[in-house]
């Protein structure tokens, strides 16, 4: 299915995307994720949750974790893994949760280091800096980082995850 809409791509990028399908894939997931989390949380705060937008971003932030994690376990990373399925899921919402620190440290820095609030900038740039650091900067190490740990740790090559010790009468 990758193949035949990498497909409709002009060569050279064909070749490069079909050779990097597993990140194309990465991130087609993670753009789905983002359009979840975001209908979840605009639903959630115009209704029943309207005076508590934080506790509506927590749950939309949930909701779209959950469907990541079977989105890249049953697509991005399906031929990868080999874990037990709980350990692998603790470890996708440990990766995920430091991901939040990563995706939330240029706009921590921006404000409360860098000072890019009011009084001390006008409220214009105070927003470009609040969207150039969390949705450009923070989003792209954010994805970086998990892309990154995901191979590494959650969904390893079958060549490089951890061997698990051979029970009595196994080989």
């Amino acid at each position: 299915m990758v193949e035949a809409a990498l497909g409709w791509l002009p060569q050279p990028y064909r070749a490069v995307a079909i050779r990097h399908r597993e990140l194309v894939k990465f991130a087609l997931v993670g753009g789905t994720t983002w359009v979840i989390d975001t209908a979840v949380f605009l639903l959630l705060k115009s209704t029943v949750l309207e005076p508590k937008p934080v506790t509506a971003k927590v749950i939309a932030v949930l909701v779209a974790t959950g469907a990541s994690y079977l989105l890249n376990r049953g697509w991005s990373f399906r031929t990868r893994g080999g874990r037990d399925r709980h350990h692998e899921a603790g470890l996708y919402l440990l990766i995920s949760g430091i991901g939040v620190g990563v995706y939330s440290g240029p706009l921590f820095i921006s404000r409360y280091i860098l000072d890019l609030r009011e009084p001390a900038v006008s409220q214009l740039t105070e927003q470009w800096a609040d969207f150039v650091s969390g949705q450009i900067v923070g989003v792209l190490l954010g994805m970086a980082f998990r892309w990154w740990a995901f191979r590494r740790f959650v969904f390893p090559h079958p060549d490089e995850r951890t061997r698990r010790p051979v029970a009595a009468g196994e080989s």
